[in-house]
């Protein structure tokens, strides 16, 4: 079975990587530090397709020390004491070097059973990962080690490994294969900055390619366009991709820009993700527009309702005039600031016994100094309100719902203020 693309075109010195230059450009810290020979324990962190395997790989086979090979995804417990088993012996007299590819599918076990030895540095550990590191990576073992971040791919970059691929499969093939530029550049902006799936794409419309009459093959415009379908957009629902998409889905609508809202609301029902959709929708809803407008949230409910009735492709109509509600609706988030407040007091310990005037009881036992409820039933006063103390002592005068600017928020302002004439 012919080995594919991008392994076959893996570069085999850090100069020849595409991409990646806040790390491997000439100055930069990382650079000069695997240029000294000297490795540290390292964990490469970033999605699928940018380079970090074939970073890892270079450094690896280039440390002169005895190299060894796992992946998270298959890595027994056993394999990774087979490994262990090596040190003081004469095959690491230079050191061993264990290249631990999908890291965070090891479990706690497995991951804490390398802390000695990168401790002491009898093993250097270079690990790759597509998962925030901070999340599966268990502390003891990431405070041993530099996370670095590897950064999607630009399309001059996946423009270049392409080109790079047309000359090595020229060379390769029995006659030249040719691209246009308008298909180069498709290609490279249709790949979501993943350059193996680039290399993917171009390697089937390669062997789709009929040869023309002086051998040379093309690959058109059109061909392109059919094998990168759906390739363009970067989605796991469990991953980092995820949640940057619902939080620039909700920091457009908070933004009032229904335009980005509209993009980013595309982007989770093209991956099927309803169900993100229609939450921060909702949160964004009473969280952003809250008192400005609070009849936006049970039209917003509405519109989830039948989004979630009819299901898609259908349901990204009603979802689309909600989120062009609430990012053109005026902005307040006095209520959530308000909640925020008092759920930070509490957490601080900062509570204290309920008023007696407000507790479900009425009577009160031998040692009170004070008889009776004394509650005071504000519809018995004017304008159905009357003064009294409803926070605990220890919070008493605390303030944490304030009045926005907006026109709702004001109006209830002037009337309360009227009322309880201040």
């Amino acid at each position: 079975m012919s080995e594919p693309l991008a392994q076959r075109l893996r570069p085999r010195a850090l100069s020849e990587v595409c991409g990646q230059q806040h790390l491997l450009g000439e100055g930069c810290v990382f650079r000069k530090t695997i240029d000294s020979g000297r490795i540290p324990n390292m964990i490469f962190y970033g999605p699928s397709g940018v380079g970090k395997t074939t970073v890892a790989r270079i450094i690896a086979e280039n440390s002169g020390m005895r190299l060894h090979k796992l992946n998270g995804t298959s890595a027994s417990t056993s394999d990774i004491k087979a490994v262990l088993a090596e040190i003081g012996t004469l095959n690491s007299a230079n050191g061993l070097l264990l290249y631990l590819d999908e890291i965070q599918y090891l479990n706690k076990k497995q991951q804490q059973s390398l802390l000695e030895c990168i401790e002491d540095g009898s093993v250097t550990l270079i690990a790759s990962t597509t998962e925030n590191p901070y999340f599966y990576i268990y502390n003891a073992l990431l405070s041993r080690c530099t996370v670095f971040e590897f950064k999607a791919l630009q399309p001059a970059d996946i423009e270049q490994g392409i080109c790079n691929a047309l000359a090595r499969l020229s060379a390769e093939e029995a006659g030249p294969i040719e691209m246009p530029q308008e298909a180069c550049q498709y290609l490279a902006d249709a790949c979501g900055g993943d350059m193996r799936k680039a290399l993917g794409c171009l390697e089937f419309a390669a062997t789709a390619a009929v040869p023309g009459p002086e051998g040379n093959r093309l690959i058109t415009l059109e061909m392109v366009k059919q094998v990168a379908r759906r390739t363009a957009m970067r989605y796991d629902r469990a991953g980092d991709d995820h949640y940057d998409i619902v939080s620039a889905y909700q920091k457009s609508m908070r933004g009032s820009d229904p335009d980005a809202a509209l993009h980013y609301l595309g982007r989770l029902l093209e991956a099927g993700d309803l169900v993100s959709a229609c939450r921060r929708l909702m949160v964004c809803a009473c969280e952003d527009v809250g008192l400005a407008y609070p009849q936006i949230m049970p039209i917003v409910k509405a519109a989830v309702d039948i989004a979630n009735m009819v299901g898609l492709p259908e349901a990204r109509i009603p979802l689309a005039n909600a989120v062009v509600l609430v990012a053109t609706s005026p902005k307040s988030n006095t209520a959530y600031m308000g909640i925020n407040r008092a759920m930070a007091d509490l957490k601080r310990g900062k509570s204290g016994p309920i008023p007696r005037q407000l507790q479900n009881k009425h009577f009160d036992g031998e040692d009170a100094l004070v008889k009776g409820q004394n509650y005071k039933y504000p519809h018995d006063f004017p304008n159905r309100w009357v003064e009294q103390q409803y926070l605990p002592d220890a919070l008493a005068g605390t303030v944490y719902y304030e009045y926005g600017e907006n026109k709702n928020e004001q109006a209830a302002k002037a009337y309360w203020d009227k009322v309880k004439k201040k």
